[in-house]
């Protein structure tokens, strides 16, 4: 009874002796590496060879292997405070998309020991440099060209590591608080100034345009004016010739004169704002009223010479009345 105790726990021994000593083997001998990641297996801390995705196997006791090596493109953000040409101070945060070539996995792990501060390093330097000769409004303007620049150093300089830079990105260009709101105030500004000079030059067009109505309408009411004087002249030479026809010449000045006196005498009393007109009553106030009314036509013909003399293109609209 004894004996088969012993034999059992013996062989329970065995069994888990069996069990660590197979699942440590087994552990040590096959390794599985995952998508878009490589591992390199090193013996006695000296490369050996690159392990792809999947199931590998390597040596046990012997060989060891890294950490996984990852193919994704990775990005890494850098915030720069620098000082550009006419003494601001801004902020630039720049993203560098990065990654790390199949065939260059080994140059990668083994060349740098931390990449993101290399290519952090990179980064300060080329943006300091781009920033220090170019103003602020510039540096707004220019941002692909920073970009651009970034990108370029950073191919140059992190090749001969086994990365590829992908993509450089200057985001966006933050000078102080204190400055943004003196360019606001800028911007401002100046929309007000051309605000107010597009409104200026509308009221002078507005102006120019009335004071050009104004003058044709002055002058097309002068030459209507001078039209109809000069119709009416027309007219009493007229009638004067065919009163005197009719055998009426001693009195025709007389019947011309008062019948433009009675004519005026209806438009006044049609557009007048009285309503009271007074008129002599007596023979010999009639008689100084034909005087008067003489005298006037006379007067007005004077003027019409003197102002065909001063320019003769344009007429009195009076033909020379001879009573």
């Amino acid at each position: 009874m004894d004996l088969l105790i012993t034999l059992a726990i013996v062989a329970v021994v065995v069994a888990g002796v069996a069990t660590l000593v197979f699942g440590g083997l087994r552990t040590s001998i096959f390794f599985t590496v995952k998508t878009q990641e490589n591992v390199i297996v090193e013996r006695f801390g000296k490369y050996k060879k690159v392990a792809k995705p999947g199931l590998n196997v390597k040596t046990p006791f012997i060989e060891t292997t890294t950490r996984p090596i990852s193919l994704r493109v990775r990005q890494l953000e850098v915030n720069i405070e620098t000082k550009t040409k006419d003494n601001v101070f801004v902020t630039i945060p720049v993203a560098v998309q990065f990654v790390i070539g199949e065939e260059n996995v080994v140059d990668a792990y083994y060349k740098l020991d931390n990449p993101e501060e290399q290519i952090r390093s990179y980064v300060f330097d080329t943006v300091r440099s781009s920033l220090s000769s170019m103003t602020l409004d510039t540096s707004f303007e220019s941002k692909d060209d920073i970009a651009s620049a970034v990108e370029n150093r950073l191919s140059e300089s992190m090749a001969r590591y086994g990365f590829q830079i992908v993509n450089t990105l200057v985001t966006d260009i933050s000078p102080d608080q204190r400055v943004r709101d003196s360019m606001n105030s800028i911007n401002a500004a100046q929309r007000d100034r051309d605000a107010a000079q597009s409104l200026a030059e509308a009221d002078k067009i507005k102006r120019v345009t009335q004071a050009e109505a104004d003058a044709d309408a002055r002058r097309l009411q002068g030459e209507g004016v001078a039209a109809q004087r000069k119709a009416i002249a027309t007219g009493i030479a007229e009638q004067y010739e065919m009163l005197k026809r009719a055998g009426i010449e001693d009195t025709a000045e007389q019947l011309l004169l008062m019948n433009q006196y009675f004519d005026t005498l209806g438009d006044v009393a049609r557009n007048g704002k009285s309503n009271v007109l007074f008129l002599p009553s007596n023979p010999g106030s009639v008689g100084d009223l034909f005087q008067e009314i003489r005298n006037s036509l006379l007067s007005a013909q004077e003027a019409g010479r003197a102002s065909d003399a001063a320019d003769p293109d344009v007429g009195s609209g009076f033909e020379e009345y001879r009573p």
